[in-house]
């Protein structure tokens, strides 16, 4: 008995020291671990370049202004993180007389495949800051221009955006371009890290008959909530069966085309959820969403809610929510499509059975005012269309004369 228990006190002694020794080598280690990072290089604190104010479209689209070397007008850019380079109008190239050059590239879009030409090693003047070396493809946007009833003269995207940390202060509408380098985000905000090569594509979940996670892009240049493909909504069987969506259309590369516009109960960004979200649905015919790897897209009347920084080198997107985080959705639906032309607006589009067929309109009208207002501005004209329940008086003038139509805005909560 006596030599056992003298056996047990030396094997805790022994134990004992053992754990002294891991403990004495732990401690080595993180000293070591410690002195090495002490020792790393850290990225100079990004600086302020420069700050400018910016325009919004109708769906919360960024316009901005700037020029390009050696031509003195100044243009209208769309800022767009859904763009993998920067363009520039065909029609803009041709009245400045910038010469470009034929290419074997192609860009896709909803609406179309088309193989560009570029404008090669030109410089962009924006507020207070200079940004060379850049490659412009050349694009047709009279669609946009028609759409938005202001001449678009290209689009920015990521040959812009990968160069600085860009931040989108909606609450001021104001533009703020940092240098890269290290950056304290606000508080009260979410880090998002997104897939990034040209495009960021996000993880988000969206649930309606049930709930589906899936990567949508993150794209600043759509002016609307969300927009999925038919074959991720009817494949996810992720719709109510109730739901009755009502025909519309979309502007996109290659023109215009039909989709169907309908609600999802739910959509959830990081931690921040939103309910009954306006939700658009089109047939990918050209394979924009690679479907079943996206489902489709999140657009900018979303996006808008929050402060938004693009930090693309270190892969980050930072989200503060603002004070439009609560804005109601715009839940409006006339079925009336008007684009400037000529200097004129005119109804090119009504669907069927919509409140635009109901109250008369034809293709062709040519519209002088809305409620008493003629300044043929077409972003006016669909604010004015976005108030639900709301009977517009609309002037039209047709070739036997003027007419004044009632137009009913309706909601796709509701159903006519």
């Amino acid at each position: 008995m006596i030599e056992r228990k003298t056996y047990t006190i030396a094997s805790h002694k022994r134990v004992f020291f053992c754990f002294i020794q891991l403990v004495l080598i732990a401690v080595a280690a993180l000293q070591l671990s410690t002195a090495r990072a002490q020792e790393e290089f850290v990225p100079a604190p990004a600086k302020l370049l420069t700050s400018f104010s910016f325009r919004q479209f109708t769906g919360g689209v960024v316009l901005i202004r700037g020029c390009v070397a050696g031509y003195p007008d100044s243009l209208n850019f769309i800022l767009d993180t859904g763009s993998g380079g920067i363009s520039l109008d065909s029609a803009t190239c041709e009245k400045l007389g910038i010469v470009s050059q034929p290419s074997d590239r192609t860009i896709r879009g909803i609406a179309g495949i088309r193989t560009v030409r570029f404008v090669y090693n030109q410089k962009l003047h924006l507020p207070g800051l200079d940004v060379d070396s850049l490659n412009f493809h050349v694009n047709d946007y009279e669609i946009l221009t028609s759409a938005y009833g202001e001449q678009i003269d290209g689009i920015i995207g990521y040959s812009f955006l990968s160069r600085y940390i860009v931040k989108i202060d909606y609450d001021s509408s104001k533009l703020h371009v940092f240098s890269k380098g290290s950056m304290k985000y606000p508080r009260g905000g979410f880090l998002l890290r997104p897939i990034l090569s040209t495009l960021p594509i996000q993880l988000a979940k969206i649930g309606d008959a049930r709930s589906v996670t899936s990567r949508f892009y993150f794209d600043t240049g759509a002016g609307l909530c969300l927009l999925l493909s038919t074959d991720f909504v009817e494949d996810s069987a992720l719709l109510s069966k109730k739901k009755k969506p009502v025909h519309t259309q979309g502007e996109g590369l290659g023109g215009k085309m039909e989709m169907k516009l309908t609600t999802v109960k739910e959509f959830k960004l990081g931690p921040y959820r939103f309910k009954k979200v306006p939700t658009y649905i089109f047939d990918d015919a050209y394979n924009v969403t690679a479907y079943p790897y996206l489902g489709g897209l999140i657009g900018n009347d979303i996006l808008r809610r929050f402060n938004v920084i693009l930090n693309y080198e270190r892969r980050d997107i930072y989200l503060t929510p603002n004070s439009h985080f609560r804005d109601q959705f715009d839940y409006s639906y006339t079925g009336l499509g008007i684009y400037k032309i000529e200097g004129e607006v005119r109804v090119v589009d009504i669907m069927a059975g919509s409140p635009a067929e109901k109250a008369g309109f034809l293709p062709g009208d040519i519209i002088m005012a809305m409620n008493n207002n003629f300044t043929k501005n077409v972003q006016t004209y669909k604010s004015l269309m976005q108030n639900v329940g709301e009977r517009i008086k609309v002037l039209v003038l047709r070739e036997e004369g003027p007419i004044i139509l009632t137009l009913r805005v309706r909601s796709i909560l509701s159903r006519f």
